[in-house]
């Protein structure tokens, strides 16, 4: 089993241009030879529009649904063959296709790593974009057109779903955000992470993976790479965020368990990284989260 990456150029879930360039960008300065991976499919986006869906006030909303069948086909093939999907994108709205795949094959988790909790609804959401709500999408919460896609809801159970690193929530409550903190999902923000060690994150991931092991088949694992602090090329930027080190603790405890069975990349702009250093610094994040596993030994 390998590592096959997938891309998935989409800005559906945006308005903003950009992140749909990061999965030839990072491609284009090694990511592939840094993690030993084989490129698979490119999976293409339907049009993009600025004018949100009528019906449901939501950037995309059709095209984002057809885009999750699509990158769903494409990751559940990959699963299928026993390789490990890493579905680089675009936006958020990406998460929708693994999640669709995930369920058409039965009970998975979902590590969530993000800087933002991604739980608008679509009448609290400021701009209509599924970016800021993906997470509420995939475990139920929103329109029909994109939380039941064939009859599906809900792609993830809330309590096999654990968050880590947002540091939004205060600013979403004022927007009118739902309060994830009131579901069953698990969620560790930023703060309290910060007063754990690196060896306490490793303990803290230990334990998840024990409670869910009994329940889940295996787990996803969404990074966002506005969780760290260090990455500067995002369309919403905030200030403070994950350290390197404290961020590669957390996924190498996850990478080297074999529970996770694959995972995506969103929000890096290629257009907020004219020197490159971002790139540079999520690449070696990637690589020192794969090292520990055989995946790209």
């Amino acid at each position: 089993m390998g590592i096959v990456v997938i891309r998935a150029p989409s800005n559906l879930g945006l308005r903003a241009a950009g992140v749909e360039k990061a999965p030839q960008y990072l491609s284009y300065y090694g990511l592939e030879s840094r993690l030993k991976a084989q490129l698979g499919s490119i999976v293409q986006p339907p049009c993009h529009s600025l004018t949100p869906d009528p019906e449901t006030g939501v950037l995309n909303a059709p095209a984002i649904a057809q885009y999750a069948r699509q990158l769903a086909d494409e990751v559940g093939a990959e699963i299928d063959r026993g390789s490990f999907p890493l579905v680089v994108g675009g936006d958020c709205s990406i998460l929708l296709g693994p999640a669709l795949a995930l369920r058409r094959r039965g009970r998975y988790g979902l590590c969530f790593l993000d800087g933002h909790a991604d739980f608008y609804s679509p009448e609290s959401s400021p701009l209509g974009e599924v970016a800021d709500m993906d997470l509420a999408i995939v475990t139920g919460r929103g329109p029909d057109i994109l939380t039941n896609i064939e009859n599906q809801r809900s792609y993830f159970r809330d309590e096999d779903v654990a968050v880590f690193g947002p540091r939004d929530l205060v600013e979403a409550s004022k927007d009118g955000s739902p309060d994830i903190r009131a579901t069953g999902i698990t969620v560790y923000d930023n703060a309290f992470l910060e007063r754990k060690t690196e060896r306490g994150l490793e303990v803290l991931v230990r334990r998840m993976l024990h409670q869910w092991q009994e329940s889940v088949e295996k787990i996803w694992l969404h990074f966002d790479v506005d969780v760290a602090d260090t990455i500067f090329a995002v369309d919403y930027h905030q200030e403070g965020g994950m350290a390197p080190s404290r961020l590669v603790a957390i996924m190498q405890q996850l990478l080297q368990s074999t529970a996770v069975v694959g995972m995506d990349i969103t929000i890096f702009n290629p257009r907020l990284d004219p020197f490159q250093s971002c790139a540079r610094q999520l690449l070696a994040i990637l690589e020192r989260s794969f090292s520990v596993t055989a995946l790209s030994n």
